[in-house]
């Protein structure tokens, strides 16, 4: 019986997964391959929030696998080494994997595809697996990928989807080939201690029931901080726990506005795995330069600090902040203003602040996190570049209740109402006064600086 290898990566699945399906065709035996490669690691993928859900996800694969009579193998070592030593050990003439836009992924693939290749065996990359629509698949007339996001989701959405691809019934894998003990989330140390389970079943249980009971609200509740009315759902589309093909398929048929909303978000996702694509450099550099000279030295850093630990005088960019220590996850309003408080009040460089949430956030991915931070810079594809958005005026319009900042801040739990996002002109309330710091910069202050800096006093 002929052979072949999947080598998942992040489509941590068995649902709608083209690689695997395509592997088993003709009745072909399967090695589900896992590589933990230090490389990866290195190159920033080993923060504990993302190691503890990614010991979730192969643990839930492996378990789903060996319900249909399979398991998933793991290897620790190169990931190119250990395809080709497994390829070998199964006599597989065949090796799948999903596609991917990062500069680290594609030169994996090319020393896989040439090694591979070397032994006579062929490597087949399939799209759509951890996008709706290919990187590429749609660019306009003059340039290789959109750089507007409005032009690009109008040929998004007319873009005809793929099926959804069952999940297999059943996966034989040579009982030849060795596997390396599966990761467990206990032994990760530092993970956040409010972080939500991985794996494809609690995702696909999520997905249930935010379509049941979320998303037709969505669209007007999508920025409500304390109403927390997101899906939640984007670690587990950075996982690959979900197909994005099969969200927006699902998502679809439950139409209305909210529905519609929802779908645009995923497109958002596939917008800057485009622009990633087309501009790889984009992940450490400006993809539109404006000329920063970002502050450094001693009183930046300790700006930097206190916006990390949440004491900025700012409650909502503190509660914020605070989330994203707790749970490994930040509401995505919370995203825009704790972003546009570094990058453009407090004149930071934005890289700084797309660190700080890689090394935290469990949905931490390359494409989303480096251009979402662009975007909020003025660095990105923001048509808008020198538009800053002020803490006090979002946290009034997106927390009006204050609860959100209630929730996390705990020196403010008894500040009523509103006034909550103005702590500095509460009369009556001393103790919470004396117990929250205060301002790091003035408003005027870091607006004028900004300005500035811009060109645009």
């Amino acid at each position: 019986m002929q052979s072949s290898v999947v080598v998942f990566t992040c489509d941590l699945r068995l649902s709608d997964h083209p690689p695997l399906r395509a592997a088993l065709r003709g009745g072909r035996r399967v090695v589900p391959l896992f590589v933990r490669d230090p490389a990866v690691d290195a190159a920033g993928f080993a923060a504990p929030n993302r190691l503890a859900f990614l010991a979730d996800c192969l643990r839930d694969v492996d378990a789903r696998l060996r319900a249909r009579g399979g398991r998933l193998v793991v290897r620790e070592g190169d990931t190119v080494t250990q395809v080709c030593r497994v390829a070998a050990e199964a006599d597989a003439d065949e090796v799948h994997m999903a596609g991917d836009v990062s500069a680290f992924a594609r030169g994996r693939e090319r020393r896989l595809r040439r090694a591979l290749e070397a032994g006579g065996r062929r490597l087949y990359v399939h799209d759509t697996v951890s996008t709706a629509v290919a990187p590429g698949a749609v660019a306009p007339a003059s340039s290789d990928h959109f750089a507007v996001f409005t032009p690009y989701y109008r040929r998004w959405s007319a873009q005809g989807l793929r099926d959804v691809l069952d999940v297999p019934r059943a996966v034989t894998v040579p009982p030849e080939v060795a596997s390396a003990p599966l990761p467990e989330r206990a032994a990760v140390s530092g993970v956040s201690p409010g972080l939500c389970a991985g794996g494809e079943t609690e995702g696909r249980r999520r997905l249930t029931a935010w379509l049941r009971s979320g998303v037709q609200a969505y669209e007007e509740r999508h920025d409500d901080l304390a109403g927390d009315a997101t899906s939640r759902l984007s670690p587990h589309l950075h996982f690959g726990t979900l197909s994005p093909v099969e969200v927006v398929h699902r998502a679809r048929r439950m139409g209305g506005a909210g529905a519609e909303a929802f779908v645009r978000q995923i497109a958002w996702r596939d917008f800057h795995r485009q622009v990633l694509s087309a501009r790889p450099g984009a992940a450490a550099h400006d993809y539109r330069t404006r000329g920063d000279r970002w502050r450094a030295g001693k009183d930046a850093e300790a700006d930097a600090e206190a916006w990390r630990e949440g004491r900025t005088g700012y409650p909502v960019v503190d509660a914020a902040m605070r989330q994203l220590r707790h749970e490994g996850w930040m509401h995505n309003r919370g995203r825009l203003l704790t972003a546009s408080f570094l990058a453009k009040t407090l004149y930071v460089d934005w890289r700084l602040g797309a660190r700080h949430f890689s090394d935290l956030l469990v949905d931490g991915d390359v494409a989303n996190n480096q251009l979402n931070w662009q975007w909020v810079a003025g660095t990105g594809t923001d048509t808008r570049p020198n538009r800053v958005l002020s803490p006090v005026v979002q946290g009034r319009r997106h927390d009006p209740e204050g609860a959100y900042v209630r929730r996390w801040v705990a020196e403010l739990a008894d500040v009523p109402g509103a006034s909550v996002h103005e702590p500095w002109n509460l009369p009556g309330h001393e103790r919470a006064r004396a117990a929250y710091p205060e301002p790091v910069v003035s408003l005027a202050e870091g607006l004028d600086r900004f300005r500035r800096a811009r060109g645009r006093a």
